[in-house]
């Protein structure tokens, strides 16, 4: 409403595709939790005071990923995209899912944060 595009925008909440209903888009993108058991086990007590679910993401921090790359392409158009926040966990993304050819594009926060899949690679 700020920024004059509350016609333009439309939110949903829910645990990640659940409220979409077959909806599909041509771009998704998503900054799920991504902090592993062991770096959430270590976190400051301020970090604390934040819900379970909004950091962590199982044992080695890619539960949500791991759904998200699932179910995506049903909520995906042709030709659609999909970019994922996963921290500085590149390594353990690539480790989990070594067919897929992820692309890295160079941002603020590095080259190991943020990958970019087409639809076509998650069929």
């Amino acid at each position: 409403e700020d920024y004059g595009l509350d016609g333009q925008i439309t939110l949903y909440q829910g645990d990640l595709f659940a409220p979409l209903a077959g909806l599909t888009y041509d771009l998704i993108i998503s900054n799920p939790p991504y902090v592993n058991a062991a770096s959430v086990a270590a976190l400051p007590e301020e970090y604390r005071h934040e819900p379970a679910l909004a950091l962590g993401s199982g044992n080695d921090g890619l539960d949500a990923t791991r759904n998200i790359l699932r179910d995506a392409a049903r909520h995906m158009n042709p030709g659609g995209m999909l970019a994922v926040e996963i921290g500085h966990n590149r390594a353990a993304v690539e480790a989990a899912f070594p067919d897929l050819e992820l692309v890295w594009p160079e941002i603020e926060g590095g080259s190991d944060t943020v990958f970019l899949l087409a639809r076509e690679q998650l069929l």
